[in-house]
């Protein structure tokens, strides 16, 4: 008989206490280890429902109230059939479905001709133009809005001293209804341009470069290439883009808040905007909720409806 070594005993404790674990952890109860991925869900879950789920049902449970304070009471659909009644809120969505499809298609056909030329190959220095393109993304909402005030003052902004120079007729940018939206689209199309044109840069990149020479050598021209090869082939990213815009905007409140405070005359009044007023300066968060409830209904019909016509007809 051969003495064991003295590295094979503590070996062999350790086989032993590693099957005991295996056993023991066989024979723990089922619901523990059906517990453990709850557990770690735990803090997202938790503060999911406490900031965003509970907010959420308490708005809607909120906009079949009426008053304030300790003077809430029931009011079922009143704050509803008040908002179909209310000629202001049918002023204030007009206002934004304006901005809506002057500013959605303009921006987005800026972006996409401005990601074209980025990645053609005759472009040199192509990062220093995308850091370009991209930095207005990243300037605070609020300064873009004081900027754009100082540029489009009627009297010495920037914007008409440049008319008045190469002799075109100055306008009143923020003093006249429809200039005053129009200035509200032109800061829109200025801080979101480069930041969507970055977006269908990436989807361009992504298109094989042996569809653009087979269709070369087939006699397509730059027009018909861009047709027929980059557009669907871009297909998923516009709608994304589109979708994300028009939610966007139907949300709009920063730029014309700050930049003219929804006049003149409530010419620029948006949607937002409107809940606003009524819920922090008159304190009616009823009323309040049911808009917010409102333009939900509205942003969802859109959004389907635009992934009915531009998603794949094919799901």
């Amino acid at each position: 008989m051969t003495a064991a070594t003295p590295s094979a005993a503590p070996a062999g404790e350790l086989a032993k206490q590693l099957t005991k674990e295996a056993a023991r952890s066989r024979r723990s109860p089922r619901w523990r280890r059906a517990a453990l991925p709850y557990l770690l869900l735990a803090p997202a879950l938790l503060t999911f429902g406490v900031f965003k789920a509970y907010p959420i049902v308490d708005s809607l449970l909120l906009s079949f109230t009426t008053g304030s304070g300790t003077a809430t009471r029931a009011a079922g659909l009143a704050n509803y059939r008040r908002l179909l009644d209310d000629p202001l809120f049918w002023t204030a969505l007009r206002n934004t479905g304006e901005i809506l499809v002057v500013q959605v298609p303009l921006m987005l056909g800026l972006a996409l001709l401005m990601a074209v030329g980025i990645n053609s190959a005759l472009v040199r220095w192509r990062a220093v133009w995308r850091l370009g393109v991209f930095m207005p993304a990243v300037t605070g909402l609020v300064a873009t809005g004081v900027m754009f005030a100082f540029l489009l003052r009627t009297d010495d902004g920037a914007v008409n001293w440049l008319l008045d120079a190469v002799g075109l007729p100055t306008v009143d940018w923020l003093g006249q209804p429809f200039w005053a939206r129009m200035s509200v689209v032109l800061v829109l199309t200025w801080h979101y341009t480069g930041y969507n044109a970055v977006i269908y840069l990436a989807g361009l990149q992504s298109i094989p470069r042996e569809l653009y020479e087979a269709a070369m050598v087939d006699g397509a021209g730059p027009i018909r290439r861009f047709a027929a090869i980059t557009v669907p082939a871009l297909r998923p990213v516009l709608l994304f883009t589109v979708v994300l815009s028009t939610i966007g905007t139907l949300q709009l409140f920063d730029e014309p808040y700050v930049l003219t405070g929804g006049g003149p005359d409530n010419a620029s009044l948006t949607v937002s905007m409107y809940l606003y007023q009524n819920g922090f300066r008159y304190f009616d968060f009823g009323y309040a909720s049911a808009i917010a409830y409102a333009l939900t209904l509205l942003v969802s019909v859109l959004g389907a409806v635009q992934m009915r016509l531009m998603g794949d007809k094919n799901t």
